[in-house]
């Protein structure tokens, strides 16, 4: 049962045996600091720009989401086209992921979140690295609700 629900979860499955050094975390680490980089500069790490949003009085967040959608998207049916592989020359597969109400639940506590906070669990890093160190707070729920979920997952609807 456990495998199942797992399965259903997963929409890029990682397969890979490869197993790296610890050192070679550091390009993560060096891709993660200039997303940070980035978000400050856009603005995405902004909690009045994120106000803005959920009261439909800008579109700038409506255009960084979109464009990542469309990024996504493009970035998806290119490596399906071409069949691209990993650095390592490892095959990248998609399984179909089954809808369930659980999703949509899981959307609204997400999104009421979202907007109470001003926080996307993406920039909370970013907005910790520009002194907002309340943040921490959002972090810790976010760990909390983290562990409920992975606690109570087999009891939650499907």
């Amino acid at each position: 049962m456990d495998n199942e629900i797992r399965s259903q979860d997963t929409i890029c499955v990682n397969e890979s045996k490869l197993e790296h050094k610890w050192y070679h975390n550091g390009k993560y680490l060096a891709v993660g600091i200039l997303f940070g980089i980035v978000f400050v500069k856009a603005e995405v790490i902004s909690w009045f720009r994120i106000q803005e949003m959920f009261r439909l009085q800008s579109f700038h967040m409506y255009g960084v989401i979109g464009s990542a959608i469309i990024t996504g998207m493009l970035s998806v049916w290119l490596i399906k086209k071409y069949r691209i592989k990993t650095i390592y020359g490892e095959p990248i597969t998609f399984t179909r992921k089954k809808f369930s109400k659980g999703q949509v639940i899981g959307g609204l506590i997400f999104g009421l979140g979202w907007g109470l906070t001003g926080a996307c669990p993406g920039p909370l890093f970013a907005q910790i690295g520009t002194g907002a160190v309340v943040v921490s707070v959002v972090i810790l729920s976010a760990i909390a609700g983290t562990w409920v979920y992975g606690r109570f997952r087999e009891k939650l609807p499907h």
